[in-house]
């Protein structure tokens, strides 16, 4: 730490030989930022990303308008310059309900990652680690999830549930976790087989020590990868059950939501479907071009 004092905060991560642990992982940090800042792409998706946190953040303070103000004198009005987006067919200000719809495409895919992350890489990592029956049973289960494409298998569960906001990230979720699942299990083959795991079990180690302390740190930045990667597919599902009318009820600001009725105006008002279309595409490719850079930074295979 005096070293770092005396030679500047650069010159310590710069060091070509680190002289502790905790440097050699801050050195580490920092050359994934420096690999993924020159990745233009990708620093413009995550820039736009945290550009939506801190609107949704502060929607109540940035929304010209409350986005349930009915005005009829004021429908399918025009972007201008009182209503940059336009109006709906309520005379509700778009912008404001883009903006306050924020808050729940970002709720639903934050809490869809979480639950799908860890999910599936408990299950594929015991999976791979044990093998036998417990990998037979496990991963056949994950092969009836993958028979079914996640937009039908999403909707199948959400009809079951019942339409809502909660019911969307559970039936979200439970069509997510199953390519995670495959992708841990993959990971954990390579990994068990490692010297580092046989001498953990040859000094006695528990199967869920090693487990815990060895196979799911090596699993994690793929995850991690794969979980951001998929965010732009969670997305776009929910703004398809939203379309559908089975996810964020009337009269929440749901960007998919918005969209279905912005379908019936497209011809004399095509504002009030093309503004949250925007949303959702911009979304997603914002989440796309981030993945792709954390994907460089976090995975050594990749070139």
């Amino acid at each position: 730490m005096d070293d770092m004092y005396q030679h500047g905060v650069r010159g310590w991560l710069a060091a070509p030989v680190p002289a502790s642990a905790a440097q050699a992982r801050a050195q580490q940090i920092w050359l994934g930022c420096k690999r993924f800042a020159a990745n233009r792409s990708a620093l413009a998706g995550l820039v736009f990303l945290l550009l939506l946190v801190i609107v949704a953040w502060l929607a109540p303070l940035i929304a010209p308008y409350n986005p349930f103000q009915q005005s009829l004198a004021a429908r399918l009005m025009p972007p201008s310059a009182a209503h940059w987006f336009g109006t709906d067919e309520l005379g509700r200000d778009i912008l404001s309900r883009i903006i306050y719809g924020t808050r729940i495409t970002l709720y639903i895919a934050v809490l869809t990652a979480g639950i799908v992350a860890p999910v599936g890489l408990i299950v594929g990592t015991i999976a791979g680690y044990f093998g036998g029956w417990i990998d037979l049973v496990l991963m056949r289960i994950v092969d009836v999830f993958l028979a079914f494409p996640s937009l039908i298998l999403a909707l199948a569960f959400v009809t079951a549930l019942g339409p809502g906001i909660e019911n969307a990230v559970i039936a979200l979720s439970l069509a997510a976790w199953p390519p995670i699942a495959r992708l841990a299990r993959a990971e954990t083959l390579t990994i068990r087989k490692s010297d580092y795991v046989a001498a953990m079990r040859m000094q006695g180690a528990s199967h869920l020590r090693i487990i815990w302390s060895d196979v799911i740190p090596m699993c994690l930045p793929s995850v991690v990868v794969r979980v951001t990667l998929n965010m732009a597919i969670v997305i776009l599902t929910a703004a398809g059950l939203g379309f559908l009318g089975l996810g964020a009820q009337p009269p929440s600001p749901e960007w998919g939501a918005m969209l279905s009725t912005g379908r019936e105006f497209m011809m004399n008002a095509w504002w009030v479907a093309a503004m949250p279309g925007i949303a959702i595409l911009l979304t997603s490719l914002a989440v796309n071009l981030a993945g792709d850079g954390l994907r460089d930074v976090l995975d050594p295979r990749h070139d």
